[in-house]
């Protein structure tokens, strides 16, 4: 099979000291910062508080970066809380690798340490996040994280590369799935993403190198079938999203050519049938590699690294529109990567790699986005992106 490969931009340079992490996990004044979090705003126009993250990813020590989002969308840095293990200090070419996910009551946040080979899991409290547990990915160099229900699968890359599964425990703890572990279609695929359908019945990645989307049927004690190739349509295939009827919708990045990036979208059933609903739909742009899509299920929004830009479309039953003509919905900093939304997804939130940077957006009725601002001084090879 012929293979591609993404063309990365090349990251700039940069640093940034954050506050050591006090003995509970908490920084100097993060607390008074977060505890506004759960505390209601009675203007219609705004919403409620909320929260974003993002890896650090530093070889030398990786960190959950934490953000408070004010009732306008607007970020404010609030502390950081260490992983207790390492990143690798570079871009990981991937979408997931931070997450958020509700079990029993309670909030965690999942993030991987990419240069040693584990997976943190954090409570979220309202004046922070608690260390919970700090185990094996069963792989090397994970980069990819989903949830659903009781059950956490990571996507290795290192090595052949894998996927293994977890038992969540509703006190957060992880426990390995036996007979969980699979091989990915080709020892060489360069997967970039892996995530379960709305149902929990699939787990699908994407793998760049073999051009190719590979599914995996999960049975009722969680442990996934062997790999299921189907071709991604488009070229390069990168980050998805589920809409809220289970169609699937992924990037096509084209090997970084210049404005030749897409989005195309399929149906994927239960039993782990892909069939093409629409596109590739061309963005006008070059290398979106990141998706997300709104929780009503009406739009998605790529991230296009190479021009330093967001194509919004609109979805009806699958069918792809795009929002603006030349593909522009909104533009960011220097090559955006890993995007995510609010909860309710009223804002829209983006990493830029070159510009160490996060751009904030206001979601509108009409799937526009409006700048709201951007805030600076992330790290070097800061990676991946979750909000509540």
């Amino acid at each position: 099979m012929k293979r591609f490969r993404v063309v990365y931009v090349a990251l700039a340079l940069g640093s940034l000291a954050f506050y050591a992490c006090k003995k509970d996990g908490v920084n100097e004044g993060s607390a008074s910062r977060l505890e506004s979090i759960s505390k209601k705003t009675s203007n219609p126009e705004q919403d409620n508080p909320g929260v974003v993250y993002v890896l650090s990813n530093q070889a030398s020590g990786n960190e959950v970066l934490v953000y408070h989002r004010s009732a306008d969308g607007s970020l404010s840095a609030a502390g950081s809380f260490s992983t207790t293990g390492n990143g690798t200090g570079a871009g990981l070419g991937s979408q997931g690798s931070v997450i958020l996910h509700d079990l029993g009551g309670y909030s965690y946040l999942f993030s991987v340490n990419a240069g040693s080979n584990d997976i943190t899991v954090f409570r979220v409290e309202d004046n922070g996040l608690t260390l919970v547990d700090k185990v094996s990915s069963h792989g090397s160099t994970p980069i990819s994280l989903t949830a659903h229900a009781d059950l956490l699968y990571v996507l290795n890359t290192g090595a052949t590369g894998n996927i293994s599964g977890f038992h969540i425990a509703p006190d957060g703890h992880l426990s390995y799935l036996q007979n969980s572990t699979r091989a990915l279609s080709d020892d060489n695929a360069g997967p970039a993403q892996i995530q379960f359908n709305n149902e929990g019945t699939q787990l699908v990645v994407t793998e760049k190198n073999t051009n190719g989307i590979s599914t995996y049927s999960v049975n009722g004690v969680g442990e996934a079938s062997d790999v299921t190739s189907h071709s991604a349509i488009g070229i390069t295939p990168f980050g998805f999203d589920f809409d809220n009827h289970d169609h699937l919708l992924v990037t096509d990045a084209f090997g970084g050519a210049s404005g030749q990036s897409a989005v195309t979208s399929f149906s994927l059933s239960n039993v782990g049938n892909l069939s093409l609903i629409d596109g590739p739909r061309g963005t006008n742009q070059t290398s979106a590699c990141w998706l997300v899509a709104t929780t009503n299920g009406k739009y998605c929004y790529a991230t296009n690294t190479g021009s330093a830009s967001i194509t919004g479309y609109s979805i009806n039953n699958g069918v792809l529109s795009l929002l603006n003509a030349d593909g522009v919905t909104a533009s960011t900093g220097t090559t955006p990567i890993d995007v995510t939304l609010s909860g309710n997804s009223k804002f829209l939130y983006n990493v830029n790699s070159s510009s160490h940077s996060i751009t904030s957006f206001r979601v509108n009725e009409n799937g526009s986005l409006d700048p709201i601002g951007t805030v600076n001084g992330l790290p070097q090879g800061a990676v991946g992106i979750a909000a509540r």
